[in-house]
């Protein structure tokens, strides 16, 4: 059992989110799925028969939706890193988080539901502490001006 769960605070989407998050994930090494729905009762403070929590996993990490309200907005302090082996996996976790939401700078992105996302290639921390210092700095240049990260391209710099 995991000792540290991620909780994401949603608005009443939290299952609809979890639903699409397994979705794309759902060919990952490790199992990504739906664990356990819990549903608001009588006492509330939601409407009786709602979903109140959703446990899922993503690639073996277990996270727990949870259907808060509006109070509490996602925002950039807080982000999903996903480690891509390479620009095929770069670009399928691109389209499909950034899918109705927002592309940001440097990989980041927003999905639809508000949650931020950072879409990694797993060799970018090895070319930003090249050891020649230049090579690492035309490294990073290169990456501030990206929206999508492009190995290649960073490679190249």
């Amino acid at each position: 059992m995991q000792k540290i769960t991620p909780c994401l605070w949603y608005d009443g989407r939290a299952k609809e989110a979890a639903e699409h998050y397994v979705a794309i994930f759902g060919g990952e090494a490790g199992d990504s799925r739906i664990l356990d729905v819990t549903h608001y009762g009588e006492a509330g403070p939601g409407r009786a028969g709602d979903v109140l929590t959703v446990s899922f996993r993503l690639a073996g990490q277990e996270y727990l939706g949870l259907n808060g309200g509006p109070q509490f907005p996602f925002t950039e302090a807080i982000s999903l890193s996903v480690d891509c082996a390479d620009q095929a996996e770069v670009d399928r976790l691109w389209a499909a988080l950034s899918e109705g939401g927002e592309e940001g700078q440097c990989g980041w992105l927003k999905d639809r539901y508000g949650v931020s996302w950072q879409i990694v290639p797993s060799e970018l921390p090895r070319l930003l502490a090249d050891p020649d210092p230049a090579k690492a700095e035309r490294t990073m240049k290169a990456m501030l001006g990206m929206r999508k990260l492009d190995i290649q391209a960073l490679r190249d710099a």
